[in-house]
Order: structure tokens, then C-alpha cells, then sequence
């Protein structure tokens, strides 16, 4: 891969350029060398790097805290050790295994680009960058940083950790999300021939622990001296960002519907969208105003006597914040509809978002000491 050319700085934006720039990857890297993470994905000094362990980090670690991910991926490993093992696996299993990790589009990917990487490439994750944006929910920055990490190559990773040094070094003022292209240029030019696996590597160091969101530590940076929002006074201001706009708020309600042997309808959701492959509760569609009684019922999956338990249960995605509250319901047997049956104590089986066990927490608790007037408020219709 040729080194990318250095790029033209935007004096519109106010991006500065920090002295003794040819330097800035060695002072890093000396850094690094001392101070460097102990993650348990990260290949020890003198050990070649596995491409399918820096490939499952890098998905886990899309939208998600290296804490949280620390707790999940050993185990996730130990179940699935190898690309053959993951893509052998049904994507119940790799679903349940991804459970406490959320936005589980990123498991489904990661299901079927291992079994494109066992179909097309014997088990061997490609370091060619179009071979690995073929793969299902591989994208740039995933390319980039396998290529860089696994195989040593030159390339520009640039994740929220690199946006936020980046635009400490040259002093960008240009708020995100508007800045992110020119971040990433910026970024471009520093990127060296030499140890470039360990260089990105650095960097996301360098932001997690060094130039960090607030109180960024300028002390021990090994970048202070370069560093032109350091000299400016301005370091903790950046980077900018532009004016949050408040997420939509929707509504529905969930239908619990219990069997007489105790258990409970559940269903599959659809394989594309929100939650796609993820086993949850009947609901109502999700809209922008509360459904009334009536309305909620017509979505009701049996006709019986059904009650509206106290309380509501919340819950926020990326682009808006959920409420719903429960109606719990009884059926016999002879007309329970058809679908998934499971007791709550099989519960532990399925692969539950966040969202169902925050539900499932709700009922349960709700009929361990719900209110007298929540239990009695009771709704009959006619679905259907």
C-alpha cells in the first residue's frame, strides 16, 4: 500500500501544522513502547498478531467501551476459537453468545462474513482491502484497521479516540460531524511506513488514556510539545460539536401472553432491521404517539382478558427513546395461537436484547409486587 500524500490544510477551518511533524509517529511509538495496554485481544510485543481475534475486536469494539468489551470477548472466543467454529455455529448461538453487547446487526454480520471467509478464502481472514469489503458489515474502518493491526500494512485508522488527537495536535475548530473528513486527512499524513500496526495502536491508547475527553493529561503526552490546542489553551475545548438535537420518542405496548402450563408467547423478529434475528415479546408497532386501548388490542395476539400492569418500561436507541407498557394476559391451552412457547425459567436459552430483559424484569417484578389497582385494571377485547 503506497503511503498516502500528505494533505492540503483547509485554512477556513483554522487547522494549524505542529512543528517537528516528521517526529510525531517515532515520539509516539517511544510512548507506546512503555506504556502501552494490556487488552486481552492485543497481541503481546514479538508475537504476530491473529487476524480473526483483531477482527472480532474491532466488530465488538464498534459502538461499544473497551470495559464492556473486555468482560464479553474471552468468553465469546472461548465459545468460538476460530473463523470455522463461528461460522459453523447457527445464528441462535452466535446471538446468545453476543448478548450484553448490543446493536446486534454487528453479530449477524459477523455470522455470515465468517462463513463467506470460510467459503472464499479457506478459513483465512484476506488482507486484500477489496476482499475484506466484500465481507458482510466490513467497512472502511474495519478495513483499515485489520490491514493495519493483523498484517503491519500502512493505513489510516481513524476511530472517535484519532478524531479527538487529531483535532487537539492541528488545533481544528471545525465542529463534528462536519470535521471528520478533514480529521481524517489530517490523520492521513502522519501515518508512518514503519510499525504501523503499532502506531494505530498508539493512538487509540493515546486517546483513551492521554488526550481524553475532559482533564486531558497534557503532562504525560508524549505530544505536548507539538500540540497546538495545548499552546492555544483550548485542548479540553476540543473537538468541537455541533448542537445535539433531542432524540423522537416512541411508543407502543407489549403483550404478555402466559399459557396454562406458565409459558409464555414469545416471537422471532424479522431477519433485516431494527433487532433483526433477536427473540422478544409481541408488541404493537413502535409510533410517535401512545396507542390507546382499543387501538393497542387490534395488534393483540389472542382475544382474552387482558390487564394493564403499572409502570412503563424505557429504553433508548441510537435515534430515539422507547416506552411501552405491558398487557398481560392468560390462555388455555386448547386456544393458545401458535409460535414460540418458552417457561421464563427456559428463558436463559433464547438470545434476548437489552430491551426484552428490561421487559421480562418488569413483568416479573411487577407480578412479585405490583400495586392492587395495577393488577385490577383490566381490559377485554376481541382481536382479530
Amino acid at each position: 500500500m503506497a503511503k498516502q500524500k500528505p494533505a492540503k490544510h483547509n485554512k477556513s477551518a483554522k487547522a494549524g501544522t505542529p512543528e517537528d511533524g516528521m517526529a510525531l509517529p517515532e515520539r509516539l511509538l517511544a510512548w507506546y513502547d512503555c506504556h502501552r495496554r494490556r487488552l486481552p485481544w492485543r497481541a503481546e510485543p514479538g508475537q504476530r498478531p491473529d487476524p480473526y481475534r483483531v477482527w472480532l475486536s474491532e466488530v465488538m469494539l464498534q459502538q461499544t467501551t473497551v470495559p464492556t468489551v473486555a468482560g464479553h470477548y474471552d468468553r465469546f472466543l472461548a465459545r468460538f476459537p476460530s473463523v470455522e467454529r463461528l461460522a459453523d455455529a447457527s445464528l441462535d448461538e452466535v446471538l446468545h453468545a453476543w448478548q450484553g453487547l448490543g446493536y446486534y446487526a454487528r453479530a449477524r454480520n459477523l455470522h455470515r462474513a465468517a462463513q463467506a471467509v470460510v467459503a472464499d478464502h479457506h478459513g483465512i481472514v484476506p488482507e486484500d482491502p477489496e476482499a475484506l469489503h466484500a465481507l458482510p458489515g466490513v467497512g472502511e474502518y474495519t478495513i483499515a484497521a485489520i490491514r493495519a493491526i493483523a498484517f503491519d500494512r500502512p493505513a489510516n485508522v481513524v476511530d472517535g479516540n484519532v478524531e479527538r488527537v487529531m483535532a487537539r495536535l492541528f488545533a481544528l475548530e471545525t465542529p463534528l460531524p462536519r470535521a471528520k473528513a478533514q480529521l481524517k486527512r489530517l490523520a492521513a499524513t502522519l501515518v508512518p511506513d514503519q510499525r504501523p500496526g503499532d502506531y494505530a495502536q498508539a493512538l487509540m491508547d493515546l486517546g483513551a488514556t492521554i488526550c481524553t475527553p475532559r482533564s486531558p493529561g497534557c503532562l504525560g503526552c508524549p505530544w505536548a510539545k507539538p500540540c497546538l490546542a495545548r499552546k492555544a489553551g483550548i485542548a479540553a475545548e476540543l473537538p468541537r460539536r455541533a448542537p445535539v438535537k433531542l432524540k423522537p420518542r416512541r411508543h407502543g405496548v407489549v403483550f404478555w401472553l402466559e399459557r396454562d402450563d406458565g409459558a409464555v408467547l414469545l416471537r422471532r423478529r424479522p431477519e433485516s432491521g431494527l433487532l433483526g434475528g433477536m427473540i422478544d415479546v409481541p408488541s404493537t408497532p413502535w409510533e410517535l404517539d401512545a396507542p390507546d386501548a382499543r387501538s393497542a388490542l387490534r395488534h393483540a395476539p389472542v382475544a382474552t382478558a387482558w390487564r394493564v400492569l403499572p409502570g412503563e418500561v424505557s429504553h433508548g436507541f441510537t435515534h430515539f427513546d422507547l416506552e411501552l407498557r405491558v398487557m398481560a394476559g392468560r390462555v388455555e391451552m386448547a386456544r393458545a395461537p401458535s409460535g414460540l412457547w418458552s417457561k421464563p425459567s427456559g428463558f436463559h436459552r433464547h438470545a434476548f436484547p437489552t430491551l426484552t430483559r428490561k421487559i421480562v424484569r418488569h413483568v416479573l417484578g411487577t407480578a412479585r409486587g405490583g400495586t392492587k389497582r395495577g393488577r385490577q385494571a383490566t381490559l377485554r377485547a376481541h382481536s382479530g
